[in-house]
C-alpha cells in the first residue's frame, strides 16, 4: 500500500468519524422533519477533494444507524448524501453550483422518506428539510470563502482541485 492510498484512507476515516460526531452530538436536531445537520457541512469538502465522497457517506451511514426511522433512513438518507457528495465533487464547476445538490436532493428524498414512513404532507417536508440542509450547506459555504486565501486551511485537509475557486 503506498503512502499516498494510506493517507487517503486515513483522511476519508477522519471525515467518516468527524461527521458521525458532529451528527450524534446534534443530534437533537439533526434528524425528523425540522432538521439542520450540521454535519452536512463537510459535503462540499468533496468539491476540493473528490475521494471524500466515501468519507462523507460512510459518515452519514453511521450516522442514519441513530435515526428514529430505521434501516429506510440508512438506505434513503445515505443514498441521498451519497448523490450530493458524487454531483458536488463532479458536476460542480463553482463552490456555489456544489450548494444547490445537497440542498434539493436531500429536500426531496427525505421529504419523500417523511412522507412514505410517516406520512408528514411531502411538500411542508420537503421545505422543512430543504431549508435544514440549505443552513448548514450556506454555513459550509461561508466558512470555505472566509477561509479560501488561507493555504493551510486547505492542506489540513489536503484540498488538490478548485484551490482558485470563486462564488
Amino acid at each position: 500500500m503506498t503512502v499516498s492510498l494510506t493517507r487517503k484512507i486515513a483522511s476519508n476515516a477522519i471525515v467518516a468519524a468527524i461527521y458521525f460526531l458532529l451528527t450524534m452530538v446534534t443530534s437533537p436536531f439533526a434528524f425528523g422533519q425540522i432538521q439542520v445537520r450540521i454535519a452536512e457541512i463537510m459535503i462540499l469538502l468533496c468539491f476540493f477533494r473528490r475521494d471524500f465522497v466515501i468519507g462523507v457517506t460512510l459518515g452519514c451511514l453511521m450516522a442514519n444507524f441513530g435515526s428514529t426511522l430505521g434501516m429506510w433512513d440508512v438506505l434513503i438518507g445515505t443514498a441521498a448524501t451519497l448523490v450530493s457528495s458524487l454531483l458536488v465533487a463532479y458536476a460542480s464547476p463553482k463552490l456555489l453550483i456544489a450548494t444547490i445538490w445537497p440542498i434539493l436532493i436531500n429536500a426531496f428524498a427525505v421529504g419523500f422518506e417523511l412522507n412514505w414512513l410517516l406520512e408528514l404532507p411531502f411538500w411542508e417536508s420537503a421545505l422543512f428539510v430543504g431549508i435544514g440542509e440549505a443552513i448548514a450547506i450556506f454555513v459550509g459555504y461561508a466558512l470555505f470563502m472566509v477561509t479560501k486565501k488561507n493555504k493551510g486551511f486547505h492542506d489540513a485537509f489536503g484540498a488538490n482541485r478548485h484551490l482558485d475557486f470563486r462564488f
